[in-house]
């Protein structure tokens, strides 16, 4: 089951218009796009796909909506389709689309599908960094930053469910579709990554209460922390509220900026994970602040010469 990592989340969702601006101005680019939805997709074609809440063709809502009503995964060939059709066919339903397709739902309730990636090849400049002791990475008179430097999302990185029994979640990608845990917070969830891949993580689920079942966020991959903060901050210029962030994991090491959005989750940016293979030894912590965000910036509007100056300490 050579599972690559996410390629599609759908989401069923009750303002169309809002959920498009939100996702276009994320920095996603529009595919078909109209009045009842569309896909939305990042540089290597990993995408959302928004649809009104009442359309029959999506998965049944596990919750209020708007929420997410599929997470859909990219597998490397035909026969990990199949390997995963023979798997999960052994105790639920499973069902095959058009294209061959496999969906089914896990152990706690979520609508899950399988294809062969849609990840496609693609080309953008890293950020190169000089630091003292290191050979200059940057090319003399080459500026590490410009006013309209892009900073567009590259791949679809991660999701994040609420479950109400994050032990028997984690079991369920583990022992039938070949997880890997990464790391774990103690009495709270795990992170985990699929085998094809070698990202910190791909899904993270925390124990809630039965209630909140649901999408807490997802986020694309960005080409580095200042990435995460350019196009944080033009997210926020055209108008969309700042949740979390910005500021940096322990966990993953990833950068991160989190947002409210009208899908029914938090919608983040996020660059730089660790990676990891089978030779990884899973971590245990607490989750709190201290081990959550290695650390977090607050913002404040621009300051220049006439105005207020910044405080000092």
């Amino acid at each position: 089951m050579n599972i690559i990592g996410l390629d599609t989340l759908i989401f069923g969702v009750d303002d169309i218009q809002a959920c498009t601006d939100c996702l276009r101005d994320y920095g996603l680019t529009p595919v078909d796009a109209n009045e009842q939805g569309g896909r939305f997709e990042a540089l290597d074609g990993t995408s959302i796909i928004i649809r009104h809440a009442d359309n029959s063709e999506l998965p049944a809502a596990i919750g209020p909506g708007p929420s997410l009503r599929e997470t859909v995964y990219g597998v490397a060939a035909i026969d990990d389709l199949e390997a995963i059709a023979d798997e999960l066919g052994k105790d639920r339903e499973v069902s095959r689309g058009a294209d061959g397709s496999v969906h089914s739902v896990d152990d706690m309730g979520f609508a899950i599908g399988f294809q062969v990636t849609v990840r496609r090849p693609f080309s953008a400049p890293a950020d190169l960094t000089n630091a003292p002791g290191s050979e200059p990475q940057r090319p003399l008179n080459q500026p590490g930053i410009t006013l309209d430097m892009p900073a567009v999302p590259r791949t679809l990185s991660h999701v994040v469910y609420f479950v109400p029994d994050a032990a028997k979640a984690e079991a369920f990608y583990a022992e039938r579709l070949g997880f890997r845990t990464t790391d774990t917070f103690v009495g709270v969830g795990p992170f985990m990554r699929p085998a094809g891949a070698d990202d910190h993580h791909c899904l993270f689920m925390i124990q809630t209460p039965p209630h909140m079942k649901g999408c807490e966020h997802f986020t694309f991959h960005m080409g580095s922390g200042t990435e995460v903060l350019l196009a944080g901050r033009r997210f926020e210029q055209s108008g969309w509220t700042s949740f979390w962030g910005p500021g940096r994991h322990l966990f993953g090491s990833n950068w991160f900026w989190y947002f409210n959005s009208p899908l029914g989750c938090h919608i983040e940016y996020d660059a730089d994970m660790d990676k990891h293979d089978d030779e990884w030894a899973a971590r245990q912590a607490p989750m709190s602040a201290d081990n959550s965000q290695l650390f977090l910036f607050t913002s404040r509007e621009k300051w220049a010469p006439g105005g207020p100056p910044p405080k000092q300490g």
